[in-house]
């Protein structure tokens, strides 16, 4: 079972590129998609994003929302696309860094088969307000403990996957 994570700058094509790659890797088997973003604020544009995303994978996927709790819904020798990671990292600024890191080992270790799917907010300039950069930093910890266990990493350009791991 492999891990495999799919980062790019926003509408830069990932999460298509990732759910081609789970729907592939499954074979007869359907995939469950893993929506991490909290659906509790009310925002009319994300609301607009989710219900394409949502037409995207009709009738390809079990899907499971879960905000954080990943290792509770991930069993083992199943197919995982978790979109995204960074909605996770946002729904758990509350928790230290380095309880994140411990709790991605543990995942890392689990037997499954997991597609990430990360936004590229690090090529940007330094956020002037702290919980920004608070996010930046953490995303950029997480990706690189991410690719850390990963077994291909792609950077989405434009709809193109560049295999860089």
């Amino acid at each position: 079972m492999s891990k495999i994570l799919y980062y790019g700058g926003q509408k830069s094509g990932k999460s298509l590129l990732a759910e081609q790659k789970i729907i592939e890797l499954a074979g007869l088997k359907k995939p469950f998609y893993i929506a991490t973003y909290d659906n509790t604020h009310g925002d009319e544009e994300m609301q607009e994003r989710i219900a394409k995303h949502q037409s995207q994978r009709i009738g390809s996927f079990f899907t499971i929302e879960e905000t954080f709790d990943l290792l509770g819904v991930i069993e083992e020798e199943e197919y995982y696309l978790i979109d995204c990671m960074s909605m996770w990292i946002l729904n758990s600024m509350d928790m230290s860094l380095e309880e994140l890191l411990v709790y991605l080992n543990v995942l890392s270790r689990r037997d499954a088969t997991i597609v990430f799917v990360l936004n590229d907010v690090n090529s940007g300039v330094i956020p002037m307000d702290n919980i920004s950069r608070e996010y930046v930093d953490r995303t950029g910890a997480i990706g690189q403990k991410l690719v850390s266990f990963c077994d291909e990493v792609y950077e989405v350009k434009l709809g193109l996957g560049i295999q860089i791991k």
